[in-house]
């Protein structure tokens, strides 16, 4: 299944334009996402070392994104922005800003001490 933003927010909106409450207020819906984030970032605690409590169920990563997701789909729903034009724009500014920030893979390396200068015969 291939799934564009545009699916997406109409899916969500589809869902959501069915109950008289609509959209969260925006506040809320920020808070939502402050919650979601926390939620994922437990996840990866957990991943990561971190113990769960004892009946905590160390949770899934995948639906967490997706819970974070959602709720951000609403969010540029309720504001009627659309999120595929959102995505290029960040992309382009991040492909222009970024270009050179790392190494890319496809780049040969360099022995570390032939690029000190040293090791020259």
């Amino acid at each position: 299944m291939s799934l564009t933003f545009q699916d997406a927010s109409a899916r969500v909106d589809a869902f959501i334009s069915q109950f008289k409450e609509g959209y969260f207020p925006p506040l809320l819906m920020l808070a939502r996402l402050t919650e979601e984030t926390g939620e994922i970032a437990r996840v990866i605690a957990h991943q990561n070392g971190k113990t769960p409590k004892a009946g905590e169920d160390a949770g899934d990563l995948e639906m967490e994104l997706a819970d974070l997701l959602f709720v951000t789909i609403c969010m540029a729903n309720e504001r009627g922005l659309d999120l595929e034009r959102g995505f290029e724009r960040m992309m382009a500014k991040i492909e222009r800003r970024d270009a050179t920030r790392w190494t890319k893979k496809d780049e040969p390396q360099e022995p570390a001490d032939r690029a000190a200068g040293e090791g020259a015969l």
